[in-house]
C-alpha cells in the first residue's frame, strides 16, 4: 500500500472538490448551465478546477511510483507537502486574478519542480 501518496491523494482530492464546489457555486451566482457564459469570474473558476485536475492525477502517480519504489518517506512528505502547498497557493492566486499573481507564479512553479524533481527521480531510479 502506498500510504504516504494515499495521504496527499487524499489532501488533493479535497482542495479539487472545494475547486469543483467553487464552479458550482459560481453557476449557481452567475446563472450559467454550461460553459462559462462569457463570465471572467467563470472562466476563472473553471480554469483553476481544471488546472487542478491537469496537474494532480500525473504528480501523484509520480509520487506513488516513488513510494513504491522504496523512497525514504522523509523525501515523499516533503514532495507531497510542496505539491499541496503549490497547488493551494496556485488556486488561490488565480482565483483572485487572471493576471499575474504571488500565488499564481508561486505555485506554478512550485508545482513544475515538483513534478521534474518526481520525475527526473524515477527515470533515475530506474538506473540504478
Amino acid at each position: 500500500m502506498t500510504h504516504i501518496t494515499a495521504l496527499y491523494a487524499g489532501i488533493l482530492a479535497l482542495i479539487w472538490m472545494g475547486l469543483a464546489y467553487r464552479v458550482v457555486k459560481g453557476r449557481w451566482k452567475h446563472k450559467v448551465n454550461i460553459g462559462n457564459g462569457a463570465n471572467e469570474d467563470m472562466e476563472r473558476r473553471i480554469r483553476v478546477h481544471a488546472n487542478a485536475a491537469e496537474y494532480m492525477p500525473l504528480a501523484l502517480i509520480l509520487l506513488a511510483l516513488l513510494e513504491l519504489a522504496g523512497v525514504g518517506h522523509l523525501w515523499l512528505h516533503g514532495l507531497g507537502i510542496v505539491l499541496v502547498v503549490a497547488r493551494v497557493l496556485h488556486a488561490v492566486g488565480f482565483s483572485k486574478s487572471s493576471g499575474a499573481s504571488f500565488g499564481r507564479y508561486w505555485g506554478t512553479l512550485l508545482t513544475w519542480l515538483v513534478v521534474t524533481v518526481m520525475a527526473l527521480a524515477n527515470v533515475v531510479h530506474f538506473f540504478m
